[in-house]
């Protein structure tokens, strides 16, 4: 079965320990402090790879653990540095807290390296904390602890066309007809458990990436069979394509499966309903003309809603090419960039990182300043543009007690917040 979603333990590597050591050379009995810094521990990294596509290989190894730096030695000498353990991972990957569900990093896009875990730093020899009182100091830093976390990998796939519909309605006949996709196919139920992708040519250099997301049921938002775990594909794409059995060969209304699917879709994520959606009414091959024209049934029900239908055979290609060509043009007028998760969890507030110290103090101009590295850090990583950035921002705030320290000296609403260059209003 298709491996889309993995929990794993990380954990970078300690910094190795400074030494305590003193000079013992001939001639000269009483050498000062000669103990060298300690190496520090290996980074968890998480890179993408191209040749992956799924997270099956994480399915045997759960633990990702980073070696430590060695401990530093006599004459001054350093303990090496740990290499780094580097996970590669397909590109789509999204890395979450086990615990709390919040987005970690998201390896699509322009990001394709990111540094989860830092490794601790090494501790300073006895040679560093030598002084006119104290000139022979017995005392050697340890190295920094590692940071450790249980974390979930979710594959979304990449596309710019998702096809949705419930099993047996012809996805994955379509997808084989205008791409290079070759999934399997058969005529039973959930034939398809792993989305496929696959890339349409349109020629002069148009086309687009599409994809079959596997058969959806009734309850798939609230987890019923495989359903969190192929909604989860639909997220990135930008145009849905609701594929129907037209001519209800099983017995199914083609108008009820599309109420069905934007439902479950709504209550997965209620923007992707905000999503451009055209309708491919298939199997228009089996359709008998005496009665009422399935097709123009769905286009009385959807049309209306800005939801053009397209009669089509997936089997034939009768009508196949004014569907594609139908949804490169919505795709054009669209930003084609992968949907990128923002950043929600805080990595600072894990092992060493925790420590980070900050300060809170009032200026000439009567402005309140917060600065230290652990603000520092997390202003490196925030992107305070985006509204979901901001979100995090404040609850930064909130959770590591810095709203609490400013009220505590005397901060008023209305009064200005500064951080490194950064200028907010307070609020409460």
């Amino acid at each position: 079965m298709f491996a889309d979603r993995a929990k794993i333990f990380i954990k970078s590597g300690k910094g190795g320990d400074g030494h305590v050591s003193f000079r013992r050379e001939l001639y000269v009995p009483a050498g000062g402090p000669d103990g060298g810094d300690g190496g520090k521990g290996g980074d968890i990294v998480f890179e993408v790879d191209d040749g992956l596509n799924t997270l099956s290989d994480f399915r045997q190894v759960h633990k990702y653990i980073a070696k430590s730096g060695e401990p530093g030695g006599k004459r001054r000498c350093h303990g090496a540095s740990a290499k780094d353990l580097v996970i590669k991972v397909p590109e789509g990957t999204v890395i979450k807290d086990f615990e709390s569900g919040k987005v970690i990093a998201d390896m699509s896009g322009d990001n394709r390296r990111e540094v989860v875990l830092k490794g601790g730093k090494g501790g300073l020899g006895n040679m560093h904390y030598a002084t006119s009182t104290m000139q022979a100091p017995k005392y050697a830093q340890p190295g920094q602890e590692s940071q450790e976390l249980w974390v979930t990998l979710e594959l979304k796939v990449i596309a710019d066309v998702g096809l949705v519909g419930f099993p047996n309605v012809g996805k994955s006949t379509l997808l084989s007809r205008v791409s290079n996709a070759r999934p399997k196919i058969a005529n039973y139920h959930f034939t398809t458990l792993n989305p496929h992708l696959g890339v349409v040519d349109l020629g002069d250099g148009a086309g687009f990436v599409m994809a079959d997301i596997p058969g959806l049921i009734e309850g798939a938002s609230q987890g019923v069979g495989l359903g969190h775990d192929f909604l989860r594909h639909i997220e990135r794409t930008k145009v849905l394509i609701h594929v129907v059995d037209a001519a209800s060969t099983e017995g199914r209304d083609p108008i009820e499966d599309i109420h069905a699917i934007k439902k479950e879709l709504i209550a997965y994520n209620p923007e992707l309903e905000q999503r451009p959606q055209v309708i491919a009414a298939n199997k228009t091959d089996a359709v008998y003309e005496d009665g009422q024209d399935p097709v123009e049934r769905i286009r009385q029900a959807f049309e209306k809603d800005g939801i053009k239908v397209y009669p089509i055979s997936a089997v034939s290609g009768k009508g196949v090419k004014e569907l594609l060509y139908g949804v490169y043009e919505i795709l054009k007028y669209l930003d084609r960039k992968p949907v990128v998760f923002e950043k929600e969890f805080d990595i600072s507030s894990l092992g060493a990182g925790g420590n980070l110290p900050y300060s809170v103090d009032r200026n000439d101009a009567g402005e309140f300043v917060v600065e230290g590295p652990k603000i520092e850090k997390m202003l490196g990583y925030t992107n305070l543009e985006s509204e979901k950035g901001f979100v995090f921002f404040q609850n930064f705030l909130k959770e590591q007690g810095i709203l609490e320290e400013l009220e505590k000296a005397g901060i008023q609403e209305g009064d200005t917040v500064r951080m490194y260059g950064l200028a907010f209003d307070y609020y409460k």
